[in-house]
């Protein structure tokens, strides 16, 4: 039995301890970890009996500057059973109103689905699973040159590396590093009269393999809703393995 439970709200530095072994536990990419570093979140230490066991994360939900979503939230296995009574402490002591999380990571969305309400999924997350061994002959994998003649993007910034077909730059993309070691997360754009033609599975198989050959692991993540990048992902060689729900706390 724990008696006396506390919450505070502490700097990033006194739940790092804790969020390691979140990390350890978790071996996927947080889609949300950059908030720590980059100063878009609150941390707060929970304590039973004086001792350190556990901690929670509060972001933005829909603004940078509220502090209105549980995004982490992590307890010691010895403690676990007891979560549902560590978590209304969290709630008290930061105010929030909503939790994002993601639904592989097992311990917020069970504390999503008992404390929460209205709940939706934001996007789809997707892991590495295999070597797609996708061919195309006459396209070229590069990264991009200054005078690369580069379509309008319209979804996604123009990337570092670039597929050409027949003289013509059809795709752009490449991976972003802010994420928890060594996950890194894949973005791309095909060129609105390219699309339909194969290159976009093509081109995110072979910066799967850039990807890694930097020491990174792949990752990707798209819209619930965007059917076509969902099996341009999934014929690339990933598979689902989660999704980013939110909903607010009752």
């Amino acid at each position: 039995m724990v008696n006396e439970i506390m919450v505070r709200q502490v700097e990033l530095q006194h739940i790092l301890p804790l969020r390691e072994l979140f990390l350890s536990e978790n071996r996927f990419q947080i889609r949300f970890n950059a908030c720590h570093e980059r100063k878009m979140s609150d941390s707060y230490l929970i304590a039973a009996e004086g001792a350190p066991i556990g901690y929670g994360s509060v972001k933005g939900a829909e603004q940078l500057s509220d502090r209105d979503a549980i995004f982490e939230f992590y307890v010691l296995p010895p403690y676990r059973s007891k979560a549902h009574l560590f978590f209304p402490k969290l709630l008290e002591a930061s105010g929030a109103a909503f939790i994002q999380c993601q639904s592989n990571e097992r311990l917020l969305t069970s504390m999503l689905y008992q404390f929460g309400r209205d709940i939706r999924a934001e996007a789809i997350l997707f892991e590495d699973d295999a070597a797609a061994g996708l061919r195309i002959p006459d396209a070229e994998f590069r990264p991009r040159r200054e005078d690369d003649a580069v379509f309008e993007h319209k979804l996604e910034p123009v990337g570092e590396f670039v597929l050409a077909s027949r003289g013509e730059i059809v795709a752009t993309g490449g991976y972003l590093q802010h994420y928890n070691k060594p996950y890194a997360d894949l973005y791309m754009e095909v060129k609105e009269n390219a699309r339909l033609q194969g290159f976009g599975s093509y081109f995110v198989q072979r910066l799967k393999e850039r990807c890694y050959s930097a020491g990174r692991v792949p990752a990707a993540r798209c819209g619930i809703s965007n059917a076509a990048s969902r099996a341009t992902l999934l014929k690339a060689g990933f598979r689902i393995c989660g999704f980013v729900l939110q909903g607010r706390l009752r």
